[in-house]
């Protein structure tokens, strides 16, 4: 008889992928603990994760999936890994979840209805309508940032300025709470960064955040109800499949998400591709050679070498064999997306950056499956507007040294001078 294991008994892998030091590294150093992983142990168990959000004594660990072809299986089977049970590390209350990440932390059918009634406001339609706006607006962003003049804070100045007007645009904000969203907005994916914080408690600031977010998005979905109009928050109040709408409940939780993932992913993708540009000047002339034939491959490798969200969490429930071992039902399995976009199997030289690599399945938007990014669209639309005004009008334009922010979810750079 085979002696059974329990997540207790089971020795957590010597590499720490969990540890605080671990996650205050640059990429390029955790790539070579992943390295190591994707060629020994694809599939290992870690204890739980240091500056958890909320710390739970019953957390056994993680098993930690790093390999490309792993985390596209995990993605696109949500009949075994379910997302409904959290997709952060850590254990967070389900009414949380709702409330902060929408059809992200849903399964189906509810997921499969929320997802839908979203979509049917989400169109190409819609981005086609903004997409003139975009433009204008990476206009006016670029100007500004000339007039900052070299030196100036490339993520304060530009690339975090695009994604916050677009979606203001998008979803039709009014001019009096565009500042306190995008600073609620920031609040959401900052809790764990000390300078930002403050001294501040990290649920409080995410509680007062999500609930100055709720707050705007009942107001706007009350109001565009009496006085409809050309945007995203109309066309999500009027959303109807199968003689169903969307509750102001589902809305707010939706637009908490639509700030938080469709601001911050975008301003990082953009601080590292500036950077990626300045490190690699051989493929900021191989675009700027043919910029409208060759931005359509190079916006994935912006992505792909981002990895703006660099990890995702399910939670099995089935027992399933994954990369060689046997996953058990409840226990949490982490996608590692930073791992898999510089899977070599799956990449050549995924090291370098190359603008015309082509395929370029990267895991960026998720692996496939239900949960695949919505809004992929409409951060290529803001990408493609931006560079093509930014490499135009200031051609020399360089990024100096990153500051990058510690943490386990998003690759963020927290500032970035510029010159040019």
């Amino acid at each position: 008889m085979t002696a059974i294991v329990t997540p207790q008994q089971r020795e957590y892998d010597e590499i720490d992928l969990s540890s605080r030091a671990f996650w205050s590294t640059r990429a390029a150093d955790r790539e070579r603990s992943f390295a190591a992983l994707r060629q020994e142990r694809p599939v290992s168990w870690h204890r739980p994760v240091e500056d958890a959000l909320m710390e739970d004594p019953e957390d056994p660990g993680y098993w930690a999936v790093v390999r490309h072809a792993d985390i596209v299986e995990v993605s696109r089977r949500n009949d075994v890994f379910v997302s409904g049970q959290g997709v952060m590390f850590e254990n967070i209350p389900e009414e949380m979840l709702e409330a902060s990440q929408s059809f992200l932390a849903m399964d189906p059918p509810r997921h499969t209805k929320i997802r839908k009634l979203v979509s049917a406001a989400f169109t190409p339609k819609q981005v086609r309508r903004i997409d003139e706006q975009i433009k204008a607006n990476a206009r006016d962003i670029v100007r500004e940032l000339a007039e900052a003049g070299s030196g100036a804070d490339f993520v304060r100045q530009c690339s975090g300025q695009l994604p916050i007007r677009t979606l203001s645009d998008m979803v039709g904000i009014p001019q009096a709470h565009r500042e306190s969203v995008a600073h609620a907005a920031d609040a959401s994916v900052s809790w764990a960064d000390p300078v930002y914080l403050a001294g501040r408690d990290p649920i409080d600031m995410i509680f007062e955040a999500q609930m100055t977010l709720h707050g705007v998005a009942f107001e706007m979905a009350e109001h565009r109800r009496a006085h409809p109009a050309e945007d995203l928050m109309t066309n999500l109040v009027q959303a109807e499949v199968d003689g169903e709408r969307l509750t102001d409940e589902e809305i707010a939780a939706f637009f908490v998400l639509l700030s938080v993932a469709g601001n911050d992913t975008t301003r990082q993708t953009t601080s590292h591709t500036l950077r990626a540009l300045t490190d690699f000047p051989e493929q900021r002339e191989w675009l700027m050679a043919d910029f409208d034939g060759r931005i359509g491959s190079a916006l994935d490798e912006f992505v792909r070498w981002a990895s703006p969200v660099m990890t995702f969490r399910r939670t099995a429930v089935a027992d399933f064999e994954l990369g060689g071992q046997q996953i058990s039902t409840g226990e949490k399995v982490v996608m590692f997306y930073a791992s898999g976009n510089f899977d070599p199997e799956v990449f050549d030289e995924p090291g370098h950056f190359d603008l015309s690599r082509s395929p370029n399945p990267h895991v960026s938007f998720g692996g496939g499956g239900a949960h695949f990014c919505l809004g992929n669209q409409v951060a290529k639309a803001q990408l493609r507007a931006l560079f093509g005004e930014l490499l135009r009008t200031l051609p020399a334009i360089t990024a100096g040294e990153p500051d990058y922010l510690a943490g386990n979810f998003v690759h963020a750079v927290r500032a970035m001078p510029c010159f040019f």
